[in-house]
């Protein structure tokens, strides 16, 4: 997957697209940090960690920048929000989240929000990096109060 990204940084690199170029550079600086701190090189799985984290992090800055009525950098967060998702995998819909959280709700038994804790990690476990984790939370705490 790295590797993809860095093919891609040279395509961008040549066709001048200033943008990609920049996104891609942080993705690529942010996964060789990731893997000097394991200290050894990352794993597919590890890199998709890394890039969702990135996009996490434009979701939230551009959640922040709508309330600060920036439209100039939410359109630029948002155009970096969509290099980055081009490697993810396409996460999963709302009816899809609640058919998983609903059977892991009647696996445990969980019946209150007590059981939030152990219900939470089995949902993002079997959705496996497809999961928007604020939707599955909301969902998972509709359904338990």
């Amino acid at each position: 997957m790295l590797h993809q990204i860095e093919i891609d940084l040279k395509d961008a690199l040549k066709n001048q697209d200033k943008a990609k170029v920049g996104v891609l550079r942080i993705l690529i600086s942010k996964c060789k940090n990731k893997s000097i701190a394991t200290g050894k090189p990352l794993e597919d799985s590890e890199v998709m960690k890394v890039l969702q984290t990135a996009a996490k992090q434009h979701k939230e800055s551009i959640k922040l920048y709508k309330q600060g009525e920036r439209n100039d950098l939410v359109d630029q967060e948002t155009a970096e929000l969509n290099i980055v998702e081009a490697y993810l995998p396409s996460m999963m819909t709302e009816d899809e989240i609640k058919s998983i959280v609903l059977s892991v709700i009647e696996a445990t038994g969980a019946s209150s929000m007590a059981d939030f804790g152990k219900v939470m990690p089995q949902v993002m476990k079997k959705g496996a990096g497809k999961i928007d984790g604020g939707v599955a939370q909301n969902l998972l705490k509709e359904l338990l109060s």
